[in-house]
């Protein structure tokens, strides 16, 4: 007994953004992603009527997704950050050609992914969190699935051994396995959702002053000792912040001059880099905190594709209009 289609089609489309979400986190990358979705959607609007329910329909779209991202993931290489392929560089490396779009991890507006529940968005938050999708690609296919199926989505070992045809037992040897190769990676939502985003944004408006004026002792006084930074699709990337500090005064100096418009990406704080006073994109920046400091900067420079899908113009003061 199947489901009339034309009843469930909207019900269908309250799942597109937790399925984004899910997608997301199995394949590293908003492109891929979204193109899972619309082939879930597809798959599930031509099965609507044979679908049986026996489960619910949330379960078996998530079924529909994570088999598409299985096939997916298992089709090309593992998406990775420069600081997983090579070495660091110094402030005198030169820049390289960088490497095809396919091999890293990118950026993901908080829009398409967080849940309209705020309770439910500190959770949603700690998992999108840049630091974990890089992470959670380093495990086979398989194991990243049964990760975020228990540990993001808290299915039961039952209800994961199900979605992937194994047995109960298997599933939570794959699931032992990827705790103990991701170790303290899991998330670990914030108990005060309210703190964390007030300490956030006063980091963002220090940071955001501190670039559109190119200070770059100001900069760095926001960096821990051994922050990074990595500019995707070049592999080099940078550690240290004596050695951050003097990239800014060689050949980082080419972001003098560049306005910055914030945006939410990735559970956390960003900005649309505009270079030469705004009057063209040059990159969507993602930090990564701790402590009231800036551990991570990643400057991914496909602005081709990265600019529209942030809903940013092409220059800086178009975005006022």
């Amino acid at each position: 007994m199947g489901i009339d289609a034309t009843d469930e089609a909207v019900d269908l489309e309250k799942h597109r953004r937790e399925l984004t979400g899910h997608c997301y986190r199995m394949l590293g990358s908003a492109f891929e992603a979204e193109d899972a979705v619309q082939e879930t959607m597809v798959r599930a609007w031509r099965g609507l009527s044979s679908f049986e329910g026996r489960s619910s329909v949330r379960s078996w779209l998530y079924r529909i997704a994570t088999n598409i991202c299985l096939d997916m993931a298992g089709a090309g290489q593992r998406r990775a950050r420069p600081m997983d392929l090579t070495s660091p560089g110094t402030p005198l490396s030169a820049v390289d050609s960088g490497l095809p779009e396919a091999t890293w991890v990118g950026p993901m507006p908080d829009g398409r992914l967080l849940a309209a529940d705020p309770a439910d968005a500190v959770v949603d938050r700690e998992s999108i969190r840049l630091a974990f999708i890089a992470a959670l690609q380093r495990l086979p296919a398989k194991q990243r699935a049964v990760l975020i199926l228990r540990d993001v989505l808290a299915w039961s070992a039952a209800e994961t051994a199900e979605l992937l045809g194994l047995s109960v037992a298997a599933a939570n040897s794959a699931l032992q396995r990827a705790r103990a190769t991701l170790g303290s990676a899991a998330p670990h939502p914030e108990p005060d959702a309210k703190a964390l985003d007030a300490a956030e944004l006063r980091l963002l408006d220090q940071y955001l002053d501190a670039f559109e004026r190119f200070d770059i002792p100001a900069l760095t006084g926001l960096l821990h000792e051994d922050a990074i930074l990595n500019m995707p699709p070049l592999q080099l990337w940078l550690q240290g912040s004596d050695n951050l500090r003097a990239w800014w005064q060689g050949t980082g100096g080419v972001c003098r001059g560049s306005r910055l418009l914030p945006v939410r990406v990735n559970g956390g704080l960003g900005f649309a880099q505009y270079h030469d006073g705004g009057a063209k994109p040059w990159s969507i920046q993602v930090l990564e905190t701790s402590a009231g400091r800036i551990d991570a900067i990643t400057y991914f420079l496909d602005t081709e594709r990265l600019f529209p899908l942030f809903g940013m113009a092409a220059t800086y003061a178009e975005n006022d209009d």
